[in-house]
């Protein structure tokens, strides 16, 4: 992990992470409204750095706070990143415990798909991981400290199609993966299982389970 890995994964992820800073707002607003206090809402994002279990941790954030039902719905939404984890062990687990903890901190969705990619094309230098990371926390906790000072005057910001950005970003990166019918099939078996489940499961459990089902049709496929 290098410095020069660093900038290059700053320089790969700067034009995304512009896009983060709405989702920030939106956060950083919702969070004051839900009764914290702005420093509060800045901290959060700055330790925790993961916007889907922040915003369904608001969704319980109430006196008594109920710990035990906090704890379970951050897990269900964070445990993609067990998945997430082990796909970039390959190149992780060459780093000291040290630099490795330090890369992975900085994990995200956005990162993950990008670093993997450039990983898979050759790029060993874990820095993209890590600098990617820095450049989504910054703009993320840039957005959230803007968003818990104006509070509800922001307004929504689904108005200006904000909420498609990394959706798109992550079609984009997927579509250029998909070169074989292997990967096609995979793909086509997570998406159905993530859609199916959708209502069924709760909240983030159905991404655990269309990876899952994902990888191992993929397994199955490698195997024959």
């Amino acid at each position: 992990m290098t410095a020069a890995g660093v900038r290059q994964g700053v320089r790969r992820l700067l034009p995304v992470s512009v896009f983060v800073i709405p989702f920030g707002l939106a956060f950083g607003a919702a969070a004051v409204e839900q009764g914290l206090t702005p420093a509060q809402s800045v901290i959060m994002s700055a330790l925790v750095f993961a916007g889907a279990a922040q915003f369904a941790a608001l969704d319980l954030w109430q006196a008594p706070i109920p710990y035990l039902s906090l704890a379970l719905v951050i897990l269900a939404v964070n445990a993609r990143h067990i998945i997430l984890g082990a796909a970039l062990s390959t190149w992780v687990n060459a780093l000291s415990r040290a630099r490795r903890s330090l890369a992975l901190m900085f994990l995200s969705d956005a990162n993950f798909v990008d670093s993997h990619s450039a990983f898979k094309s050759g790029t060993t230098d874990v820095g993209i991981l890590l600098g990617g990371g820095l450049t989504l926390w910054t703009t993320w906790v840039v957005g959230t400290a803007i968003g818990a000072m104006a509070g509800s005057s922001i307004g929504s910001l689904e108005r200006f199609g904000i909420d498609v950005v990394m959706a798109a970003f992550f079609a984009a990166v997927l579509a250029g993966e998909m070169k074989t019918r292997t990967s096609i099939v995979v793909v086509a078996v997570a998406g159905m299982v993530a859609i199916a489940t959708l209502g069924l499961l709760p909240s983030g459990w159905n991404i655990i389970a269309a990876a899952v089902c994902g990888g191992t049709v993929g397994a199955m496929r490698h195997a024959e």
